[in-house]
């Protein structure tokens, strides 16, 4: 399903990557910088971890409402991640941000990253944010102590799937080192909305 509102300036930044990768950081760190961009707040059927708030961090639904969501068209784009565990865009988020004005930031799965770019092609930028390896990325989940063992058994599995689709976006930010990492991604939407 393609999403057109009828105005060609509206721009996109697509952050992809495992969970753990800092891709939530870097976006919170675009943020502050000054650029004209808002977070699009995904819709998800997970159950809110530690203080995060419904409207805030994520819309919280349960599966038959985000299922009537998808059956209703609401979604620009969704994946089912895992079972029952649903996680989209809704086309009333492009509405309100491009109506702001604002380029829209998607924080989301590598999936959901490629149909994005594919619905967008040159109004939309994404980025693959890659841990070093899939080590650094078990600590950082185990560090974080959100998701059971069950749960970072399969986020690792996931991200082995996912980092084979990096070459597949616009640009690789590699999150070796956070400071550079930021920097990298602030240069390159930078780039991007110059043009």
């Amino acid at each position: 399903m393609f999403y057109n509102n009828g105005m060609k300036e509206n721009k996109m930044l697509i952050l992809s990557a495992p969970s753990g990768s800092g891709k939530s950081t870097i976006i919170h760190y675009l943020l502050q910088k000054g650029f004209p961009l808002e977070f699009s707040i995904s819709a998800t059927t997970r159950a809110p971890r530690g203080t995060e708030k419904n409207g805030v961090e994520y819309y919280f639904y349960s599966v038959d409402e985000f299922k009537k969501k998808i059956a209703d068209g609401d979604f620009l784009e969704y994946e089912e991640v895992y079972a029952n565990r649903f996680y989209g865009t809704l086309h009333s988020e492009c509405d309100r941000i491009w109506g702001k004005g604002n380029v829209i930031v998607f924080d989301v799965d590598v999936a959901g990253g490629m149909r994005l770019k594919k619905l967008f092609g040159d109004k939309a930028l994404s980025l693959f944010i890659k841990v070093p390896s899939i080590d650094v990325l078990r600590e950082r989940l185990l560090a974080r102590k959100t998701d059971s063992m069950e749960e970072i058994q399969q986020r690792l599995d996931k991200a082995a799937y996912e980092m084979q689709f990096a070459e597949k976006f616009d640009a690789i930010v590699v999150n070796d080192d956070l400071s550079r990492a930021c920097e990298e991604t602030e240069h390159l939407l930078s780039e991007f909305l110059k043009r």
